[in-house]
C-alpha cells in the first residue's frame, strides 16, 4: 500500500510540477489525458502513470474480465459492506471510517486507485430508484457519515469520488432531465453535504451527475464545477464524469470537467485539440484538466497501479475474514427496531419459531446496478437463526414464489408451520428488480403476494415478527395491524444474516435509527406533487421542506419519524447543557440506562428558532452522537454543534448567515421524540444586503444606517401621526413596511426626482 507521504497531495503536486509547465506533453497528449484509455482506466503517458477507477461505494466492484457500468458482467469477489441506506442507520461516523479503510485495502489489492463513491445525494422522494445507494433525507447526517467514509478510504491511499454532483434525486429520464431547484433549497438541502465533505475530507475526485441542473448539464455547468466547487469551496482534486454523462466534451472542459469516462474517446480528444487551435477553447482549460488527471494518477500510483504493468504486487494481502467480521458489526449497528409490542423481542432460544419468506435463504442485502458487489461470502439468516436456536425449534417455508410455483400451496405450507409455532418470523421486502439503478418505483407498496402471505399467517398466529429488507421506505400500513414486532434491516451487506439472528435472540441490543421518515402514505411525501420528471423537467417545488422538515412543516402524521429506533433497554435523558465554544457550542447530555440490557443510545441534537423571520423547518438536525451504557449506568455525551450548521442560505446576500435570536436546542431520540430542551441566545451575522430604492421600507429600516436616513425623510409623517420621537414608529412601519422605498418617496410623499435621487445616493454610500 502507498504510504501517506508517497500518496499525499503535496508530493503529487511536486512530482507533477517537476514534469514542466506543460507536463512535458503536447496538446494532443494533454487532451488524451482528459479521457479514459479503456472502460476503467486512464491513459499512460511519459511521466504520468495510468489510473484504474472502479465502482463502489460499499464494495470494490472490480471487473478483471468483461467491463460494464450497469452491474451486468461479473466482478471479482470483494466484501460487501452495508450500502449507504443501511450504514446510515448506524449513525456511527467512526464505523463509517473503518469501513472506508477496509475498502481502501481491498481496492489497493485489486489495483484500484479511485473507488467511485460514496453517493451522497439526498433522499428527496421515497420512490427514487437509487435511494439504496444514498445515506439519508438529511444533509447533516449524510455529510458527517460520508465524510468519514472518504477519510478512511483516502487514508489508505485510494481516492474517493464524491457523487453524483448535483441534484441527482431520481432515475426517471436521468440522462436528460433537469432538476429545477431554487437557490436556497439547492444550497441548504442538496449541496450542503457535498460542501461539508469537500471542505472537511478533501476528496480526490468529484463525479458529475447525468442530469441537468437548472437547465444546464452538470458536466457543462461552469457555476457548479468551477465557481462553486473550486473557487468557493476550495476543491483541489479532479472532476470526473459519470460514465457516459458527457454530451459536449469541449463545453465540459470549459466548464471545469477534467476527466471524461469511459474511454477510449479519441473523437472527443480531437474535438478538444481543434477547439484550442481554433480559439474556441482556451488552452489553459485543457492544461488544467490534464494536470488534474496527472496529479490524481501520481497521487495513487504507489501499489494500486502495479497490477496494470505486470510488476510484482506490493500490496498487503487482504484479511477477508476480518472484513467480514467488520461487515457483520456494521450490519448489527444498523438494524432498527421499529416496533416491539409487549416486549416480544428478544426471543428465547427455546421458542418454537416458523421462519417464513424467500429472503431467509436468499437474503436481499444490496442494491442492483453499478454498485452490485460479488460478495466474498454471505451470512444466510435461516442458517444463523438455526445456529442459535437449533434445527429442532426452527421451521421454514418460502410462502411466496414466482413463475410456475403454486401460490396457494406455498401459502398453505407457510400457514401450517406458523400455526404450529410459538412465533412466526416473516422476512419481507423488495427484490433487486423492484428497486434498482435506472428506474424509479411507481409506489412504495410491498409486493402483493407478500401481503397476502402476511394476512394468511396472521389468521393463525398472533405473535409475528416482520423483518424488512429494502433500500428505501415501504408502506407499512398493511403490516402494522398484524405485526407484533417490526425490524428494519434496510440493506445490511453480506454480514446481515448473522446480525439479524443476534438481534432477534438478544445476543445484541438493537441501536440503529431511521435515516429517513416512513410516511403513512406516499401522498404525504413533501415531493409527491413534483416527482418524477415531466417533459424532462422535475420541479423541486417543496423547497427546503424535504423529508422530516416537510412532514413537520405541513404537520403530517407519519408512521415512523426520522431518527426513530427502539431498544431492548431504556434510557433516561437527565440533563442538557449547552456551552459556547470557539466555533460553535457543545451540547452535553446526561444519559442513564434504566433498563436491564447493555445498550447504545443515539442522541440527536435538533435546533429551532421559534421567532425566526425566515421560512424555516420547525426543527433541524445539527449534531448527533452515541453512548453505550450498562444497566443502571449513567454517562455524559458531548455533541458539538458547529455555527455553520445553524446557518441558512440568504439569497439576496448570496451567502450563509446565522440569524440572531433565541434558539432552542433539543436532545432527542428522534425528530419527534424530544426529551429535553434548552434556550440559547445567539448573535446573528450582519446581513450584507444592499439597500436601494427597490428595497421595502421594512428591509431598509432593518439596516441601522438606512434607518437614520429614512427617519429624517419620514419625520414630518411621524409627527403628523403623533409619534413622540418624531421618528418612524412601529405603527407606521407596519402600515407601509411592504412598500418599496422609491415608490414611497415619489408616490406617497410626493418627492421630486432630484430629491429621490439624493436619497438614493445617500443609501448607496452606506455600502461603499
Amino acid at each position: 500500500m502507498a504510504s501517506d507521504t508517497e500518496g499525499s497531495p503535496d508530493t503529487a503536486d511536486q512530482q507533477v510540477e517537476d514534469l514542466g509547465p506543460d507536463l512535458g506533453l503536447d496538446l494532443e497528449q494533454q487532451a488524451a489525458l482528459g479521457s479514459g484509455a479503456s472502460f476503467w482506466r486512464t491513459e499512460e503517458l511519459p511521466g504520468v502513470p495510468a489510473l484504474v477507477l472502479t465502482d463502489g461505494p460499499h464494495g470494490v466492484r472490480f471487473q478483471s474480465g468483461a467491463s460494464d457500468h450497469l452491474g451486468l458482467s461479473a466482478s471479482d469477489p470483494a466484501t460487501c459492506f452495508p450500502p449507504a441506506a443501511g450504514l446510515a442507520q448506524s449513525w456511527d461516523p467512526a464505523l463509517a471510517r473503518r469501513i472506508g479503510s477496509a475498502l481502501a485495502a481491498e481496492a489497493v489489492a485489486a489495483g484500484v486507485g479511485v473507488l467511485l463513491g460514496p453517493g451522497i445525494n439526498i433522499k428527496r422522494d421515497p420512490r427514487a430508484g437509487r435511494n439504496f445507494e444514498y445515506f439519508s433525507e438529511d444533509p447533516h447526517l449524510t455529510g458527517v457519515m460520508a465524510g468519514q467514509v472518504v477519510a478512511g478510504l483516502q487514508s489508505g491511499g485510494v481516492g474517493a469520488s464524491l457523487k453524483h454532483f448535483a441534484a441527482n434525486n431520481s432515475e426517471h429520464d436521468r440522462m436528460r432531465a433537469s432538476s429545477d431547484v431554487d437557490p436556497r433549497p439547492l444550497r441548504e438541502i442538496y449541496l450542503r453535504a457535498f460542501e461539508r465533505v469537500v471542505r472537511d475530507a478533501r476528496p480526490w475526485t468529484v463525479m458529475t451527475a447525468y442530469n441537468k441542473l437548472n437547465g444546464v448539464y452538470a458536466s457543462e455547468n461552469r457555476w457548479l464545477l468551477t465557481e462553486l466547487l473550486r473557487d468557493e469551496w476550495g476543491f483541489d482534486g479532479a472532476v470526473i464524469s459519470d460514465w457516459g454523462a458527457v454530451v459536449d466534451r469541449v463545453a465540459s472542459v470549459r466548464a471545469g470537467l477534467d476527466l471524461q469516462m469511459p474511454g477510449p474517446a479519441g473523437l472527443d480528444d480531437a474535438d478538444v485539440v481543434r477547439a484550442v487551435e481554433g480559439g474556441e477553447l482556451d488552452r489553459a482549460h485543457a492544461l488544467r484538466a490534464a494536470t488534474a488527471v496527472a496529479r490524481l494518477a501520481v497521487r495513487a500510483r504507489n501499489g494500486p497501479q502495479a497490477v496494470q504493468s505486470g510488476a510484482a504486487h506490493r500490496a498487503a494481502p487482504v484479511d477477508h475474514a476480518a472484513h467480514h467480521d467488520l461487515a457483520r458489526e456494521a450490519a448489527e449497528s444498523s438494524i432498527v427496531l421499529l416496533a416491539n409490542d409487549g416486549g416480544l423481542l428478544p426471543l428465547s432460544p427455546a421458542t418454537g419459531v416458523a421462519v417464513i419468506g424467500a429472503f431467509a435463504r436468499e437474503p436481499r442485502f444490496q442494491g442492483g446496478g453499478s454498485s452490485h458487489v460479488t460478495p466474498t461470502r454471505v451470512d444466510v439468516p435461516l442458517t444463523e437463526i438455526r445456529r442459535i436456536a437449533g434445527d429442532a425449534r426452527v421451521t421454514h417455508a418460502t410462502g411466496v414464489g414466482g413463475g410456475d410455483d403454486d401460490e396457494n400451496l406455498l401459502l398453505a405450507e407457510a400457514v401450517a408451520i406458523a400455526s404450529d409455532a410459538e412465533v412466526a418470523v416473516l422476512m419481507l421486502g423488495l427484490t433487486d428488480d423492484q428497486e434498482s439503478e435506472g428506474v424509479d418505483r411507481q409506489h412504495i407498496d410491498l409486493p402483493g403476494d407478500q401481503l397476502r402471505l402476511l394476512e394468511a399467517v396472521a389468521a393463525v398466529q398472533d405473535r409475528i415478527v416482520v423483518i424488512l429488507s429494502a433500500g428505501s421506505v415501504v408502506d407499512l400500513s398493511p403490516v402494522v395491524p398484524h405485526a407484533t414486532a417490526i425490524v428494519s434491516g434496510a440493506l445490511l451487506g453480506q454480514g446481515g444474516g448473522r446480525a439479524l439472528a443476534r438481534v432477534l435472540y438478544g445476543h445484541a441490543t438493537p441501536s440503529g435509527r431511521l435515516a429517513e421518515t416512513v410516511p403513512l402514505r406516499i401522498e404525504d411525501a413533501p415531493s409527491w406533487d413534483n416527482f418524477p420528471a415531466v417533459d424532462s423537467h422535475v420541479r423541486y417545488g417543496e423547497g427546503i421542506f424535504v423529508g422530516y422538515r416537510g412532514y413537520d412543516h405541513r404537520r403530517r402524521e407519519v408512521r415512523f419519524p426520522f431518527g426513530h429506533g427502539l431498544s431492548y433497554t431504556s434510557f433516561d435523558y437527565r440533563s442538557l447543557t449547552v456551552v459556547a465554544g470557539d466555533n460553535g457550542w457543545t451540547a452535553r447530555v446526561e444519559i442513564h440506562n434504566t433498563g436491564s440490557y447493555r445498550g447504545r443510545e443515539v442522541v440527536q441534537i435538533y435546533s429551532s428558532l421559534p421567532a425566526s423571520v425566515r421560512s424555516r423547518a420547525p426543527r433541524e438536525l445539527v449534531g448527533f452522537g452515541h453512548i453505550e451504557l450498562d444497566p443502571g449506568q449513567s454517562g455524559q455525551l458531548d455533541v458539538v454543534v458547529e455555527r455553520r450548521d445553524l446557518a441558512y442560505w440568504d439569497e439576496p446576500a448570496g451567502s450563509w448567515l446565522v440569524e440572531g435570536g433565541e434558539y432552542v436546542f433539543a436532545a432527542a431520540a428522534s425528530s419527534r421524540d424530544i426529551r429535553i430542551e434548552v434556550s440559547v441566545p445567539i448573535d446573528g451575522d450582519p446581513r450584507p444586503v444592499r439597500i436601494d430604492l427597490d428595497s421595502t421600507i421594512s428591509e431598509a429600516m432593518a439596516d441601522p444606517d438606512a434607518r437614520l436616513i429614512l427617519d429624517e425623510v419620514f419625520r414630518p409623517l411621524a409627527a403628523n401621526a403623533g409619534e413622540a420621537s418624531g421618528a418612524v414608529g412601529a405603527s407606521i412601519e407596519q402600515l407601509v413596511g411592504s412598500i418599496p422605498v422609491g415608490r414611497m418617496l415619489s408616490g406617497f410623499l410626493g418627492m421630486d426626482r432630484e430629491s429621490v435621487a439624493g436619497i438614493a445616493e445617500q443609501l448607496a454610500r452606506i455600502h461603499r
